[in-house]
This record gives structure tokens, C-alpha cells and sequence, in this order.
């Protein structure tokens, strides 16, 4: 193993943990020689994820979160300080939204999703970065989206929080950069998890059809975006902080 992607000895949050992008990401920097503590509203696949991590022999904690309540973000970081004496890593990947017309939308669910996307990578990023800069290093990962770099007239909402959030990290980097924190962002295309497919089957789609439009022909698998957040976690990204990597396959036939 190259030591520059080395996790020996580091302690990673990842928000949205127990499935999808965050249960790959867990099982990736885990088998880096991360000790993880997932978060999540759900404790079931937070405590399966748990136990997988477990069986690759590090330490797992999952602590039910919902991180669009600030308390519930900073009590997470207490937890994992009080549990590890550190935390090196926060993986802000919890996210959703629906797809409808924009003048569907009503008020209230305009406010839900910009919590759940953007409001909770506030929280947590600044709970996160206070333990970070004391001891004089850290990385923040946050999860975004291709819909934050495009016009979704179906996800308005969603698309706003991602392009906030693309935003927010390079705010952050330039802030905590100096400070030893990294912020760094991935843009994700389509991933096969859970949210996605319920999605395709409530609207009556194939998910494998949305491939076809990048250059690679397919939809990725949620581990392949666990490398990337590897790569931002780790010291092989040491010189790299405020940015966003769009990990969408490749552009298409259309150059998109």
C-alpha cells in the first residue's frame, strides 16, 4: 500500500454512513486503516455498516444523527472525540431530494432539502473543524452533485443546494486551509444506491439508461466514489483543497 493513501490511525465521520455513497465510503477508508464513525437517522444500517467495518478488523461507532439539527451535529462530534480522543475525517454526505415541476414545490420542502444539503454540511463542517485545527490537521469531504453544475428544472431545489455547497467548500478552505483543515468537494454523476433506484422505480425508469448519456456508458457503483473520497482524505491530496472533482463518468456524445 502506497502510504500517501494511509489511514492508520485516523478517525473519519461519515454523515448518511449506514448506505450508498456513505457505506462505501466507510468500507474504503476502513480498509485503509480508518476507524469510523457513522451517522445516519436510521440506526439499523448504521449498525450493519458497523459491524462490516468491524469484520475488517477496525473500530466502528454509529451514533443516530440528524444532522440537520445543529445540537444533534455537535453532540456527534463529542461522541467521536470522547470515544477516539480525535477525529481526523467528516465525510458530509447525507443528501436527498424529489424530482417535480419547480412551481410544485411548496415552501416547506424548499426548506427540508436545503437543510438536508447544504445546512448540514454548515453544522457539522464547523462542529467538525474545531477538534481539526487543534490538533493541527483534518480533511472535510463534502458530497455534492452534477445537478449543482447543471439547470434541473425538475430538482430546483436540490440543484441549489449542491451548487451552495460546491460554493461552501471553497469558503471553508479558505479559511481553515492555513489552519492544517483541507475542504474538498466531489460532484458525484449518477451512483447506483438505494435512493436512486427507488427513484427509478417510482417514476418507471431504468437507472442503467442514465449511463448511456456519459462517456463511459454506465452509472457508477458507490465504491468508486469511496476512492475518490479516499483520495481528498488522505495525504496523497496534500496540496489540494477548495475544489470540486466531478466524477460523472466522462463526457458524452453531447460534450456533457
Amino acid at each position: 500500500m502506497d502510504d500517501r493513501f494511509s489511514m492508520a490511525g485516523r478517525v473519519a465521520v461519515i454523515t448518511g454512513g449506514g448506505t450508498g455513497i456513505g457505506r462505501a465510503s466507510a468500507l474504503v477508508l476502513a480498509e485503509y486503516g480508518a476507524d469510523i464513525v457513522l451517522a445516519g437517522r436510521r440506526p439499523e444500517p448504521l449498525k450493519k455498516t458497523a459491524a462490516e467495518i468491524e469484520a475488517l478488523g477496525r473500530r466502528a461507532l454509529a451514533v443516530p444523527t440528524d444532522v440537520t439539527a445543529p445540537d444533534e451535529c455537535r453532540a456527534l462530534v463529542d461522541a467521536t472525540v470522547g470515544e477516539f480522543g480525535r477525529l481526523d475525517v467528516l465525510v458530509n454526505n447525507a443528501g436527498g431530494g424529489a424530482t417535480k415541476p419547480l412551481m410544485k414545490w411548496t415552501d416547506d420542502e424548499w426548506h427540508e432539502v436545503l437543510n438536508l444539503n447544504l445546512s448540514s454540511a454548515w453544522y457539522l463542517s464547523r462542529a467538525a473543524a474545531k477538534p481539526m485545527i487543534d490538533q493541527g490537521r483534518g480533511a472535510i469531504v463534502n458530497i455534492s452533485s452534477g445537478a449543482g453544475l447543471l439547470a434541473m428544472p425538475q430538482a430546483p431545489v436540490y440543484a441549489a443546494a449542491k451548487a451552495g455547497l460546491n460554493n461552501l467548500t471553497g469558503s471553508m478552505a479558505a479559511a481553515w486551509t492555513r489552519k492544517g483543515v483541507r475542504v474538498n468537494c466531489i460532484a458525484c454523476g449518477a451512483i447506483r444506491t438505494p435512493g436512486l433506484e427507488a427513484d427509478a422505480k417510482r417514476q418507471g425508469f431504468d437507472i442503467d439508461m442514465i449511463g448511456q448519456t456519459n462517456g463511459s456508458g454506465r452509472i457508477a457503483e458507490p465504491d468508486e466514489i469511496g476512492y475518490g473520497v479516499l483520495f481528498f482524505a488522505s495525504d496523497a491530496s496534500s496540496y489540494c483543497s477548495g475544489q470540486t472533482l466531478y466524477m460523472h463518468g466522462g463526457p458524452g456524445p453531447a460534450g456533457v
